[in-house]
């Protein structure tokens, strides 16, 4: 009976780790399904376990310093997914929006920091809020996408929102 529960356990332990693969493959919609020419972008994308990354996301941001409301937003998460892109373009951007717009997302926050833009968009079901996307732009044409999927309120967001801009 013990072998077998660990036999369980490391088949388990497996199934969750493949999830963090990094894959060239865009995991976010508008890429995945688009027939958009990317032309010289190089993507790389990570399916992010929550099982395992809640308390290491909430422990790095404790070290850094973060506020309560940011770290509270975490434990709301049920799954995040991360784009980054290489030798993106203001077109691919502005043509995301584009997308974003036609798949009823409101922008909530548009934010500079250190030379990057970040903007906010989320997508509500009544008063909670089922999917957030976040994309972080530099000059540089490398952008970051965020997919962050969870139950949250308007108020998780605007609390996270000023905790970020107030530095």
């Amino acid at each position: 009976m013990k072998t077998l529960k660990n036999i369980f356990l490391a088949i388990l332990t497996i199934g969750m780790l493949q999830s963090c693969i990094v894959s060239e493959k865009p995991n976010i919609d508008f890429f995945q399904n688009s027939q958009y020419d990317f032309k010289e972008a190089r993507f790389a994308s990570i399916n992010v376990p929550m099982v395992l990354a809640k308390s290491y996301i909430k422990k790095a941001l404790r070290e850094e310093g973060e506020r309560e409301e940011t770290i509270n937003l975490v434990k709301k998460a049920s799954k995040i997914k991360v784009l980054t892109v290489t030798n993106g373009s203001s077109e691919m951007l502005n043509d995301y929006a584009q997308f974003l717009n036609n798949n009823h997302y409101e922008e909530w926050a548009t934010i500079k920091h250190d030379g990057d833009n970040i903007n906010i968009r989320v997508k509500q079901d009544g008063e909670i809020i089922k999917n957030m996307l976040i994309t972080v732009g530099s000059n540089k044409n490398d952008i970051v996408f965020v997919d962050v999927k969870g139950n949250f309120t308007p108020d998780d967001i605007s609390k996270m929102i000023n905790s970020v801009s107030a530095k």
